[in-house]
């Protein structure tokens, strides 16, 4: 079953092309300084001497002064590409707050791309359901509406590949990236490849969690059917894998920022507070 997402009235092209740009002018993405050290312009600091490193490099000053040799370090080109990897699967469209998760994930990852080409970084987007939607990084704005409109339409079925588009999109990745995530979490295996990426590249998780999900947690036992697979179970509230405490909890473990939305309730101020704060080798959660 298909169905499209739409706000208080329908949502046509122009109202969801306002819709995005006020979120981006809300966010301020904060990529000004980047959160990778490399071949670039800015010298940032010196660090020891490893076989390998070219010796044009070297920092003669730290090295007369130490002893031993160091090399300069400079910050990497701030044009860095973004990927935005939407969760289209089943479980985002539970909405007991309209738009719910879908609708919110599609308009973040909007405003995000925009502010992202405001600030000159490519913007590319991965689909993590049944459907093929690969877009690589373009500073195009109507590459950005194509896709936005295409996100709009989503399914009741459609099964969860987070993990899995996860581990394909990463040997594509040339150059370092920003991966940010935007998904519900369901996916058992996600967690795995998104700290394999996460070794490389600079990975934000934003999770969306519905407040009928929360009830879920403290429930009793109950028979339920697997949308995304079609699986039937029988489970507890407690034993669900990926209730919220669990999933931020194994987030922090792999050092993988996150922020938490939840449908209903104001998030831009933190989100935007959270995307500014990011650096490289800071790890922050907010909820």
């Amino acid at each position: 079953m298909q169905a499209t997402l739409h706000n208080a009235d329908p949502l046509d092209h122009r109202q969801f092309l306002v819709a995005v740009k006020r979120l981006a002018d809300s966010l301020s993405y904060g990529t000004d300084r980047s959160p990778f050290l490399g071949q670039g312009l800015e010298y940032v600091q010196s660090r020891r001497y490893e076989p390998g490193d070219p010796v044009k490099s070297i920092d003669w000053r730290v090295t007369a002064r130490t002893g031993k040799h160091h090399v300069k370090q400079f910050e990497t080109p701030k044009q860095m590409p973004v990927w935005l990897v939407v969760d289209t699967s089943a479980s985002m469209a539970i909405a007991s707050h309209p738009p719910g998760k879908y609708g919110l994930a599609v308009q973040v990852a909007g405003g995000i791309a925009l502010a992202c080409l405001d600030h000159v970084n490519p913007v590319g987007v991965l689909g993590a359901g049944g459907r093929d939607l690969v877009i690589q990084p373009s500073l195009s704005r109507d590459v950005l509406l194509q896709w936005l409109h295409a996100l709009r339409h989503y399914r009741f079925d459609e099964p969860t590949t987070l993990g899995q588009r996860l581990l394909s999109l990463e040997p594509s990745l040339t150059q370092r990236s920003m991966l940010i995530v935007l998904s519900d979490f369901h996916d058992p295996d996600a967690l795995a490849a998104m700290k394999l990426i996460g070794a490389r590249h600079d990975c934000l998780c934003l999770i969306f969690r519905d407040p009928a999900e929360d009830q879920l947690e403290g429930a009793g036992l109950f028979r339920g059917r697997e949308v995304e697979s079609g699986r039937e179970l029988l489970t507890h509230g407690k034993r669900l894998l990926s209730t919220t405490d669990a999933l931020t909890e194994s987030l922090k473990k792999a050092s993988l920022d996150h922020f938490l939305i939840r449908p209903g309730t104001p998030f831009l101020g933190q989100l935007r507070h959270f995307l500014r704060s990011r650096g490289g080798a800071s790890r922050r959660s907010r909820q």
